[in-house]
């Protein structure tokens, strides 16, 4: 140890010695080295009966949450949240800060354990039709009954969550099973936002599912957003969707779509999720 050195004659042995110690001190140091941590989240642990699976659920509480105890505020819950929390907290504060969306409560939902198959689960979760390709999915109704019987009433009775003023978001798998949920529990969610629905899966089932629920009922009273990157495989079929939507005229449906210039399948994550959270919780 430093304190127990005798000093040493000469610059070369003492350079020398203190090379020896490096290797040995090295360890030590990086063990003090702090993480990085996102202020304001919070980790919640929710295990399934609909699903099976044990979730890890992303709390980000708005700024001033413990300065309004008798508000109740928005909440977003966001799909593929192992990748996609951090992004929307940033896109969330930087909307906030130019004034385009009021404090909002952001809920990512992900995967318990050390290494989870995050591909595989989410295949298996979000998918709305089982696939022989796909192992395990066709899970978009448990996982449904999930967020509505299990998350959602967690929340609500946790947080100061409006329920009247809930979002979905998701992108990819996450979209389509965003359309999933819009499609088959229209008023759970105020505001939908699909980024990239694969809306291609299952011999376009989500095609099949809109037909479906357009012969029932004429009405959508929600906000959806779509949007695709114009330079990905899905842009065609997700821009055949969008006409398919938007040429039904659903009774008190707003729409709004973009088509993302220069961008592929997650490249246009940042624009679509920015523009989606204005619409869909942005005051006019």
């Amino acid at each position: 140890m430093l304190a127990v050195l005798r000093p040493l004659a000469g610059a070369a042995v003492a350079a020398a010695a203190l090379a020896s110690l490096a290797p040995a001190q090295t360890p030590a140091a990086a063990d003090t080295i702090p993480v990085v941590t996102l202020p304001g989240t919070q980790l919640r642990h929710l295990h399934s009966t609909a699903t099976g699976r044990d979730y890890d659920i992303y709390v980000s509480l708005p700024t001033d949450y413990a300065r309004n105890p008798a508000w109740r505020y928005p909440v977003l819950y966001v799909l593929d949240g192992q990748w996609d929390f951090k992004l929307l907290m940033s896109i969330q504060g930087g909307l906030l800060y130019d004034r385009y969306v009021p404090q909002v409560m952001l809920v990512g939902i992900t995967y318990s354990g050390t290494d989870p198959d995050y591909n595989a689960l989410r295949a298996a979760d979000y998918t709305t039709a089982a696939v022989p390709a796909t192992p395990g999915s066709g899970g978009a109704p448990r996982f449904l009954a999930f967020l509505k019987n299990e998350l959602i009433p967690f929340v609500e009775s946790n947080y100061r969550a409006d329920p009247s003023r809930r979002g979905l978001m998701g992108s990819s798998f996450g979209g389509l099973f965003t359309l999933y949920a819009l499609f088959h529990d229209p008023g759970l969610f105020a505001g939908y936002v699909a980024a990239s629905p694969a809306v291609s899966f299952a011999d376009r089932d989500a095609f099949a599912e809109e037909a479906a629920f357009a012969a029932k009922r004429r009405d959508l009273p929600v906000r959806l957003f779509l949007a695709v990157g114009d330079q990905e495989g899905l842009a065609t079929p997700v821009r055949e969707f969008m006409d398919v939507v938007r040429g039904r005229h659903y009774v008190g449906l707003a729409l709004e779509t973009r088509v993302v210039e220069g961008e592929r399948h997650s490249g246009n994550k940042p624009e679509a999720f920015n523009r989606g959270l204005r619409f869909i919780f942005g005051t006019p």
